[in-house]
């Protein structure tokens, strides 16, 4: 399956993969090539957010569409993320289907009680007569000294929300493909997009298509440990993978794709078979996506694991700024190695 796969640059894919005549894209250019498809498909679809029509046009994810499609279809927005969020809940309460962009997920904290209290509840206290179908994009940075406010993902603090999906891809197929099926759902989505994915390369057909909002994907096979891996940590999961093959080591990697809802049930054939867990999540320890995952693994099938689960994320401390200390902070192929030596020692 050539969709499964993540290649860093074009010449890495053309070496495996180009002989099959594949289409590639990098991860900026299938967001591109998703929103050019539901603006022209459905005139309901807007594009909202602050520098969504800049020469740098958040880090290149809506490139051309301004140009192409008028300021009354892909609209920058002022400095004001809970009144412009509230503008884009009322857009979609009307009947449109906006996609409101943050540059930073950093920036959602300012419109949490729009996001909670709003979008995540209207379709229940209407009883079901009245719909959100937004998506709101944001992206997670990390390195270069962003630091403290600005390196944040947050992607963990809406898991307790009923009413949002939360969609995190690592590469560009499923970036188009899950994309247009938030924009699709009806329902208000949360799609986490991680800054080091843009680069990366992967194939994307030329033709539109929908990746489901709740099945993840068996991005490796393996026999030894599985690992769980989160956006950007599927690429250091599968580097762990090449290095540990060489040590006999087999990992199953899966890549949930969506948060919520999540496909528990692949997780669990895998942890069946393996019997040894590993969850790799760009956020920090406490409370997140990974001791969700973590949780109802033992809830569900206590009885499959032969070692304890062991989390490989950010330490509980604001990121710093240093290069030094980034270093340190940031998980890496390296972690997800040891905490795979880990769970294998333990067992």
């Amino acid at each position: 399956m050539p969709w499964t796969k993540i290649f860093s640059n074009q010449a890495e894919f053309d070496l495996a993969l180009g002989g099959q005549g594949l289409r590639a894209l990098s991860f900026r250019e299938a967001l591109v090539e998703a929103q050019r498809f539901l603006l022209q498909d459905d005139p309901r679809v807007l594009l909202m957010g602050e520098g969504v029509d800049d020469p740098g046009a958040i880090f290149g994810s809506t490139a051309g569409l301004a140009q192409s499609f008028g300021k009354d279809r892909v609209m920058d927005v002022p400095l004001a993320e809970n009144g412009m969020t509230g503008v884009a809940i009322g857009a979609a309460l009307a009947g449109l289907r906006p996609i409101f962009i943050h540059m930073r997920n950093d920036f959602l904290p300012m419109c949490m009680d729009q996001l909670i209290n709003h979008a995540a509840k209207w379709s229940y206290m209407t009883g079901g007569r009245v719909n959100v179908p937004l998506v709101v994009r944001s992206i997670v940075g990390r390195g270069w000294g962003s630091a403290a406010q600005h390196s944040q993902a947050l992607h963990g603090l809406f898991l307790h929300v009923p009413g949002l999906k939360i969609v995190a891809p690592a590469t560009p197929y499923d970036a188009k493909g899950l994309l247009i099926a938030a924009s699709r759902d009806g329902n208000p989505v949360m799609f986490f997009e991680h800054r080091w994915t843009f680069d990366y390369v992967g194939y994307v057909p030329a033709e539109a298509y929908q990746v489901p909002l709740d099945q993840g994907v068996r991005r490796r096979q393996g026999s030894d440990a599985t690992v769980v891996a989160i956006g950007w940590m599927v690429n250091e999961a599968l580097k762990a993978a090449a290095a540990l093959e060489a040590e006999g080591v087999s990992l199953e990697i899966i890549d949930p794709r969506t948060l919520l809802p999540l496909d528990m049930p692949l997780i669990l054939e895998s942890v069946a078979k393996t019997g040894r867990l590993v969850i790799a999540d760009t956020a920090c320890h406490t409370g997140g996506t990974g001791a969700e995952i973590a949780c109802r693994v033992a809830e569900w099938s206590p009885g499959a694991l032969k070692a304890p689960v062991v989390r490989v994320d950010f330490p509980d401390a604001p990121t710093p700024a240093s290069t030094a200390l980034e270093k340190t902070y940031y998980p890496d192929a390296e972690a997800i190695a040891q905490a795979v030596h880990r769970t294998l020692r333990e067992g």
